[in-house]
């Protein structure tokens, strides 16, 4: 079962990575590029998460954690300086 349905989630994440950097590259103002960006993050951390299953291997899933962290801190510091003006009051 497993192994049917691991190839068609990689299909499918590998389908949003690609309209989610379409988005990056396309998005027609500040704040959305932020949000595709963010939802690259999310989309990584997903490939990331399959194929930690698929290899069983712990180590991507630690990579997964490391990624989520550093991906919320940039998100809310992008916002910050698009909101104020300035990251660090």
């Amino acid at each position: 079962m497993l192994d049917i349905v691991l190839p068609i989630a990689f299909g499918l994440v590998a389908v949003a990575v690609a309209m989610s950097f379409w988005r990056l590259l396309r998005g027609p103002s500040a704040p959305d590029r932020i949000l595709a960006l963010d939802t690259l993050n999310i989309n990584t951390i997903a490939l990331l998460v399959l194929l930690g299953i698929h290899l069983s291997s712990a180590l991507f899933f630690e990579a997964a954690l490391l990624i989520a962290l550093m991906g919320f801190i940039s998100t809310v510091a992008f916002c910050k300086y698009l909101l104020r003006g300035d990251i660090i009051e």
